[in-house]
């Protein structure tokens, strides 16, 4: 049984929080994208905004800006084997810290700044993306449960190459 999914009935905490988080790094790093899709609400948000300032992501440019409908067509492009990027993707390694938690009005949700340093490799290249991340997790019945994701890549005004992975 999925770890997430064992944190039933539990009041939200940091630790609880962290190691979530932790379980979500560990899946995109081993491209288990529909089990890291199965942590999200179906209301849950991705976000890969442009302006690392904003939080008014509905009504500005983002790189990514995922619903579930979105997220399940770009994993049906991540995995398919259709698309050149995913088909020749970059293996991914990436370390969270700096975990903060924020405060907020509701009970059964913790929000948690982090800092995330991810390196891909790909064709003898190795690449380094560091984004300040914003989880907010929902504890449910069903256990945590991502409500919306936020990276915050520290060189977002810079042109993006085609990643082949979630950040």
């Amino acid at each position: 049984m999925n770890k997430a999914n064992e944190l039933r009935h539990v009041a939200p905490s940091l630790q609880l929080a962290t190691e979530f988080i932790w379980r979500e790094a560990e899946l995109l790093d081993r491209k288990e994208y529909h089990a890291w899709n199965a942590l999200w609400m179906e209301t849950g948000v991705y976000v890969v905004p442009i302006d690392h300032d904003t939080t008014d992501f509905a009504s500005t440019l983002n790189y990514a800006y995922d619903d579930a409908r979105m997220r399940a067509m770009r994993l049906e492009r991540l995995t398919s084997g259709y698309s050149v990027s995913a088909v020749d993707a970059a293996r991914t390694v990436r370390t969270i810290s700096r975990f903060v938690e924020v405060p907020t009005d509701d009970d059964q949700v913790i929000e948690v700044n982090s800092a995330q340093l991810l390196v891909a490799y790909k064709r003898e290249v190795h690449t380094l993306f560091a984004a300040d991340l914003t989880h907010r997790l929902r504890f449910t019945e069903d256990g945590i449960r991502l409500e919306q994701k936020v990276v915050r890549l520290i060189n977002s005004t810079d042109s993006l190459n085609a990643l082949g992975f979630l950040l």
